[in-house]
């Protein structure tokens, strides 16, 4: 049985998700209380369930606290029949209050003791065992719904046991490094396109920026040197059953020399890594 946990902070986009694995035939359960996991697995044991896909629920700060203490040895106690992952989203506390303002939902915690920014970091520390147990963090304050449900799709729909997902992101650095990479290169060190007048409003897919870099001696050995390190290292990660993997290439703006080598790294692994993923963030 494949099991998906979905958690994660209020605002975060955890229904979205949910919805998404829907969609593609999980028997989803919002707001399941953790001590229930088990019940649901022997259910899920029955005649009638082999037409699902496996089952997803949401677990979160809505739980009795004494649940998601006990959140770890509920799920290591589950059967070795099932096979669970845990999703965990967030987003950055600023994006959560905007959130909730233009929403106008009440926050699970907040109340006349409890503002709403004091909510949202007291659901940080009550959901520290799940995050901490996560295979999977993504953090959302970036992405649309569209991009949310992709995400969710790539990362969590057609895994095969013993595979690992890799995603490679491009990303501008004046917009922060991504929260949940696992691996950080910056490529600064090249030649900018942005000041060739005839590049500047280009990217790094179009053929005349991807020309220019190439033709620096140093963009050939920036990559040997990259893919040296990820040849090393990455199958070191899925032999200790590392199921994802985050590679984020940054440059100043994104667009441009940061584009260019994501995209040529993901030609360069797609045929190594079968659930090998591409996104560039600045250009979505």
């Amino acid at each position: 049985m494949h099991l998906v946990i979905i958690s994660g902070r209020s605002g975060s986009g955890k229904s979205t998700a949910l919805h998404q694995l829907e969609d593609e035939g999980f028997y989803c359960i919002d707001n399941l209380p953790a001590a229930l996991l088990p019940a649901l697995v022997d259910e899920a044991s029955r005649p009638g369930f082999e037409h699902f896909r496996g089952a997803a629920v949401c677990i979160d700060a809505r739980n009795a606290w004494r649940n998601l203490e006990d959140f770890n040895a509920i799920v290591d106690a589950l059967p070795d029949s099932v096979r669970s992952e845990i999703l965990f989203l967030d987003a950055q506390d600023s994006v959560l209050i905007k959130r909730f303002s233009e929403t106008r939902r009440k926050h699970p915690l907040s109340g006349e003791q409890m503002p709403l920014a004091e909510a949202i970091e007291r659901e940080r520390e009550l959901l520290e065992p799940i995050a901490s147990a996560a295979a999977l963090v993504l953090d959302t304050s970036q992405l649309t719904i569209y991009e949310l449900r992709d995400a969710v799709r790539q990362r969590l729909i057609g895994e095969s046991s013993g595979s690992m997902s890799v995603l490679i992101q491009s990303f501008g650095f004046k917009r922060g490094v991504p929260t949940d990479a696992d691996l950080v290169f910056d490529v600064r060190m090249l030649p900018n396109p942005h000041w060739v007048k005839e590049l500047r409003l280009q990217n790094g897919l179009d053929t005349e920026v991807r020309d220019f870099l190439e033709a620096q001696p140093m963009t050939g050995e920036l990559f040997d040197s990259i893919c040296e390190y990820l040849d090393r290292w990455l199958p070191q990660y899925r032999d200790s059953n590392r199921s994802y993997m985050t590679v984020a290439i940054g440059c100043t703006g994104g667009q441009h020399r940061s584009v260019y080598l994501a995209a040529r790294l993901y030609r360069h692994y797609k045929e190594q890594y079968p659930q090998v993923h591409i996104r560039h963030r600045e250009l979505q």
